[in-house]
């Protein structure tokens, strides 16, 4: 939900300032031309997994 509320917030900004599509772009661009950071955004978006339950060992 909190995505589709960022998302509209950015298209009614830039609906309003056309100028910051360029600002936008530019920023984006800048983004994923960075291993680190695409990787890191992949890592968050990534789906989870459970955390695999710990054996108890008996003494």
């Amino acid at each position: 939900m909190m995505r589709w509320l960022l998302l509209g917030a950015l298209l009614g900004l830039l609906i309003m300032f056309p100028a910051l599509l360029t600002a936008v772009v530019g920023a984006a661009t800048a983004a994923v031309s960075e291993p680190v950071v695409t990787a890191f955004v992949i890592g968050l978006t990534a789906p989870r997994r459970p955390p695999r339950l710990a054996l108890r060992r008996t003494p």
